[in-house]
């Protein structure tokens, strides 16, 4: 890894380039706001460096890291810091706000836990647990009946195994999210048929990081 510490500056990329990944690409635009030990200390760090150098999809080895700002400019990628309290999170936290250059944006928020190991926390309003260890389904859809049960039919088909599965909603038949990780990954042509379903408003495919 490039230094120097495990949680601040390698977890840090990790957690970068997982947002990234969830965001489906590298954005135009980040805020990127830093909670707690982040905030306080990160600049010391290069933890500034290291989420943007993520956002990029730099590897945490990448010596490149340390010139990540002029590299961002470089690739037309804005970005912004701001310091944020989010309560009881883990005090290594990073809120990224993204923005494309269509205008879509995504909020991810995750935790550097140390020794290199992330974790996201939340996806825009829903409270979500993935590591980034595995491939990753993220498939946004409305909340109704049978939705999970085709979702699951499709992957079964496809041969793919279900390591671990959530589902978060609003409430009853408004949005949803559903995060399925993968042993391996999910073919982009079983993505199109879960696209498909009536109900699923949108699909990505996450690899691991």
């Amino acid at each position: 890894m490039v230094g120097p510490s495990s949680s601040h500056t390698a977890g840090a990329v990790r957690l970068g380039a997982l947002a990234r990944a969830i965001f489906g690409g590298q954005p135009s635009h980040a805020r990127i706001a830093l909670h707690g030990s982040f905030a306080s200390t990160g600049q010391g760090h290069g933890t500034d460096l290291a989420l943007v150098s993520g956002l990029m999809g730099l590897h945490p080895d990448d010596t490149r890291i340390p010139t990540a700002f002029e590299l961002a400019r470089a690739l037309n990628l804005e970005f912004e810091f701001a310091q944020v309290d989010l309560g009881e999170a883990h005090p290594n936290t990073a809120e990224f706000t993204l923005q494309d250059a269509e205008g879509r944006s995504m909020t991810v928020t995750g935790s550097s836990l140390g020794g290199g190991v992330v974790v996201v926390t939340a996806i825009d309003d829903f409270a979500v647990e993935v590591s980034g260890e595995l491939p990753l389904i993220v498939v946004k859809h409305l909340d109704q009946l049978g939705e999970i049960a085709a979702v699951t039919r499709i992957l079964a088909d496809s041969g793919a195994n279900i390591a671990e599965m959530s589902v978060a909603r609003e409430k009853r038949g408004a949005r949803a999210l559903m995060l399925i990780e993968t042993d391996t990954a999910v073919s982009p042509d079983t993505a199109a048929l879960i696209a498909e379903l009536p109900g699923v408003t949108g699909v990505r495919l996450v690899p691991s990081v």
